[in-house]
């Protein structure tokens, strides 16, 4: 979390960007407090099959998942109400439903498929849930399809608005395997993935040379 001192480095925001496709016009959920670890997972794709040699084949690049939980809490906004007249009337609601609609189709999609059912037609409009990039600093902006998402409402007000709340989210991030060419998150992976070979050419962490005769090649 972010500190109240004076002094403090401002620290960056992170947070979740959603494009409803062909919409360019994005939710933004930025993260009140942020996360104070993620955990990453990667697993290896690899090749089936093979022969001899074949052993470092991959298919593709790793299954990665992350993993974190979001703070969210209105009482700062709650003490200046003539401020944020929605928070007071709303709670964490929206900010909720924002988080919520990751998970869900577009709705003027499922109004028209439901309109087209009524109509007795068989032609069914593909429903897809929101294109999601997660924003953790400049160097690390990669497109993700979330797979849990669990919350806890932890407090409420007179109107049984939840005000203080926890999300626990589980994010796959979606590679150039997953993503059409057409698609802006195939892009924003590419990016991601020539980002993280510049950085490994940075690594300069350690001694080298501690390594000595002990290199084989």
């Amino acid at each position: 979390m972010g500190s109240d001192f004076p002094g403090s480095p401002r620290v960056l925001k992170g947070g979740i960007v959603a494009y409803q496709l062909p919409s360019l016009l994005p939710t933004v959920i930025v993260f009140q407090y942020n996360p104070d670890e993620v955990s990453r997972s990667l697993q290896i794709q690899g090749a089936n099959g093979g022969g001899r040699g074949d052993a470092n084949r991959v298919n593709g690049p790793p299954q990665e998942t992350l993993s974190f939980s979001v703070e969210i809490d209105a009482a700062d906004q709650l003490e200046h109400p003539s401020e944020n007249a929605v928070t007071v009337e709303n709670g964490l609601h929206p900010v909720i439903a924002a988080l919520e609609r990751l998970v869900y189709p577009s709705y003027p999609m499922v109004i028209a498929n439901e309109a087209l059912a009524l109509a007795g037609s068989a032609f069914v409009l593909g429903e897809q849930a929101p294109l999601a990039l997660l924003i953790w600093g400049p160097k690390r902006v990669l497109p993700v399809q979330v797979q849990g998402l669990s919350i806890r409402e932890e407090a409420f007000d007179q109107a049984l608005n939840p005000i203080r709340a926890k999300a626990d989210l589980t994010l796959r991030v979606l590679t150039y395997r997953d993503l059409d060419v057409t698609n802006p998150g195939y892009w924003v992976y590419l990016a991601s993935f020539t980002r993280k070979e510049a950085m490994s050419a940075l690594n300069l962490f350690g001694d080298k040379t501690g390594l000595g005769a002990g290199l084989p090649i």
